[in-house]
This record gives C-alpha cells, sequence and structure tokens, in this order.
C-alpha cells in the first residue's frame, strides 16, 4: 500500500505506535496482569464473543481504511498518488494511538459510550451503503478493492490529502470506539485488540482489503458485528448506573 523505500519507516513508527498504545493503560506488569486474567478466561462465553468481535471489528474497518484513501488518491499522477496513500496510513496509525490512549478516560464520560452507539450506527449505515453501491472511482493500483468504494477520487493533492485526513478522524474514532465498546469490560482484550488495529493498518490493511473485496460475506459479517456492538452500546450508554445518561432523567 505504500511505496516499498518507505516501509522501514512504517515498521519503525509502527513498534513505536503499539508501546505508545500500551503505556497508555499503565505499567507493564498492570497492561500484562489484565491480559493474562482476561486470556486465561477467553473460553468464558463473554470474554470469547468480545474477542471474537474485536477481531472481526479490526480486520473491516483496517481494510475499509485502505479501500478509502486508495479511493480518494486515485485520480492523482502515480508519485503524488503514493504520497497520498502513505499520507492516510501514517495519519491513520497516529490518529489510532491517540484516541487509544484516551478512550478509557473517554469511556467514563456520562453520555459517551450512548454517543459513540450513534455513531457506530451511522458508521453501519455506510457500510450498508458502500456495500450495495457500485463504486465510481477507477481505483488505484496500490489498493486492492478502491474502485468499488462508491468515492469520487480528489482531483488535486491538496484536496486528496485534506479528504484522507478527514476520513482518518472518522474512521479511526470508529475504530477505537467499537473496539472499546466489544471488549469494555475486559481490558486485557481491549488492549489487544487495539494494539492488533494499529498493527493491521500498519502492515496488513492492503491485504486486507483485497480478500474483503474477494470475499464480501467477511464484510457483511463484521457489518453485523459492528451493529450488535453498537446497539449494545446504546442500551449501556442509557442504563449503566456509573456514565448511563439515563442515570440524568431517573432511568
Amino acid at each position: 500500500m505504500v511505496p516499498q523505500e518507505q516501509g522501514f519507516e512504517v515498521i519503525n513508527l509502527l513498534l513505536v505506535s503499539l508501546a505508545a498504545v500500551a503505556a497508555g493503560f499503565g505499567t507493564p506488569a498492570d497492561i500484562w496482569a489484565s491480559i493474562v486474567k482476561d486470556f486465561s478466561n477467553i473460553t468464558e462465553p463473554s470474554a470469547f464473543a468480545a474477542f471474537i468481535q474485536v477481531l472481526m471489528i479490526d480486520l473491516v474497518l483496517a481494510g475499509d481504511n485502505a479501500i478509502v484513501v486508495g479511493a480518494l488518491a486515485a485520480g492523482l499522477p502515480a508519485e503524488q498518488r503514493k504520497k497520498v496513500i502513505f499520507i492516510g496510513v501514517m495519519a491513520a496509525l497516529v490518529l489510532r494511538i491517540l484516541f487509544a490512549l484516551i478512550v478509557t478516560q473517554l469511556m467514563q464520560i456520562i453520555g459517551l459510550i450512548l454517543v459513540g452507539g450513534l455513531l457506530l450506527l451511522w458508521v453501519s449505515w455506510r457500510m450498508w451503503r458502500d456495500l450495495r453501491h457500485a463504486g465510481e472511482s477507477h481505483g488505484s493500483p496500490e489498493v486492492y478493492g478502491d474502485e468499488h468504494s462508491g468515492l469520487k477520487p480528489a482531483k488535486s493533492f491538496t484536496r486528496a490529502a485534506w479528504a484522507v485526513a478527514i476520513a482518518d478522524v472518522s474512521m479511526s474514532l470508529d475504530n477505537v470506539l467499537a473496539v472499546a465498546g466489544a471488549a469494555r469490560e475486559h481490558p486485557g482484550i481491549l488492549i489487544v485488540g487495539l494494539i492488533f488495529a494499529v498493527a493491521l493498518m500498519g502492515v496488513a490493511a492492503n491485504i486486507i482489503a483485497k480478500y474483503i473485496e474477494r470475499f464480501r460475506w467477511i464484510a457483511y459479517l463484521g457489518l453485523a458485528v459492528i451493529v450488535y456492538v453498537s446497539v449494545k452500546m446504546l442500551y449501556e450508554g442509557w442504563v449503566d448506573p456509573h456514565v448511563g445518561l439515563g442515570r440524568l432523567f431517573g432511568g
């Protein structure tokens, strides 16, 4: 997805990113204790369901991110297109790190879980629309499947860069909120899921996009998981005794 000569730069940033995500959840001992606790109980229905949901969310949204970035850059000359795609990957990595570092604090704000559920419902509708809609972009050679994205490519480097930046903000927040919503009661799975999301975006997003385009049922299964997580967040965002919005209205 990115020029080969920039691959080492991506890997270096990825390693720093993984360390930063992990550091946002306490000391290494705290992180390891959470991971061991959750994965030692992975056979429990709630923990196993959370883990599967996190995997599906990360796979589908990483591929979706790659397709969107490729589609927006598709109308540019080859050199500019590669730069925009590279910028898109870097921006997505950085944004996922920033959102991951503050997600546990954000989830303690009254009403934010409910807002996150509404946001994920909008994400679900957008994914459903994109899956059903034939694309308008001719696609870019660097990214598989972006010719079916339904997005019109930008006509200039500046417009493409801005469009990618805006898309990255939305998709990165979507990803982190969805993972946090799926594994909120399992911090070890949450940590692994967020690190996994960063790793997928930095290394394998284009490969995932290729297989999602080839096997469409994967995208529909991921869509179903995101819908489920959004409904769960809406419910918990209202009834949770600590951060539920319903407590403000005596609900």
